[in-house]
């Protein structure tokens, strides 16, 4: 309570593919009593359209996830609700991933091997219109901010070359998804998905599906397979 007016607790959207992750960590996110888990989604698709019906104050999302990763569905969630902050959650912690997070439109990047309290922190930070970071990343980042994108370069031909769209398609593409799957999920026509496989093969100059497949796991679009995350929380 502050000034005599009770203050209305953060809401989140929690967004992880691992059920029994996402069910750990909104258990822990509750013991605060300035935080309020309010839905949960287990892909990027989800996670947009939970967005549009509950309007949370901050969204907590891994990155790498099936359907649509968490960095597109970042830029999509923004798109339909700007006001709405992101934090990203991700096992890897290579710098690269961290910036094209903030270029999604992220305010935070949280290490999933990070203790719960950090994450807890981070959300009241973006929430407060701040950009948040693990305390290791944010050393890290701060004396390496002229190199970024030298350092990055694994990552810059997909921020480079590949529209939105394209990265979806890619996404599917590399999940095993046939052209008709594809359709039905993105809601086009074949032959539009067809074009879209078409440019980014001569985008990337990758011309078969295991070509396109190793490209998104290099690039952190997909995992290499799906396994559970232990959390240390």
């Amino acid at each position: 309570m502050l000034n005599g007016k009770t203050t209305q607790p953060i809401s989140i959207l929690l967004v992880e593919d691992h059920a029994m992750v996402r069910e750990g960590v909104r258990h822990l996110l509750e013991l605060e009593d300035d935080l309020e888990v309010v839905g949960e989604a287990q892909d990027g698709r989800q996670a947009i359209a939970q967005v549009k019906k509950i309007n949370p104050d901050v969204v907590v999302m891994d990155i790498a996830m099936p359907r649509l990763n968490g960095l597109e569905a970042a830029r999509k969630i923004l798109l339909a609700a700007p006001h709405t902050k992101i934090l990203m959650l991700s096992a890897y912690g290579d710098d690269a991933y961290a910036h094209k997070a903030l270029e999604c439109g992220a305010k935070g990047f949280i290490l999933k091997q990070s203790q719960i309290h950090i994450l807890s922190e981070g959300i009241r930070e973006i929430s407060r219109g701040k950009t948040f970071f693990s305390p290791v990343m944010a050393r890290r980042i701060a004396r390496r901010t002229q190199t970024t994108q030298e350092r990055a370069g694994r990552m810059r031909p997909w921020n480079s070359r590949l529209s939105s769209r394209e990265a979806e398609v890619l996404q599917l593409i590399a999940e095993g998804k046939a052209n008709k799957e594809i359709a039905a999920e993105l809601g086009i026509g074949i032959k539009t998905v067809e074009k879209h496989r078409e440019h980014l093969m001569d985008k990337l100059d990758i011309h078969d599906i295991a070509g396109l497949t190793r490209y998104a796991i290099a690039t952190g679009i997909i995992e290499a397979s799906t396994q559970s995350t232990t959390l240390p929380w």
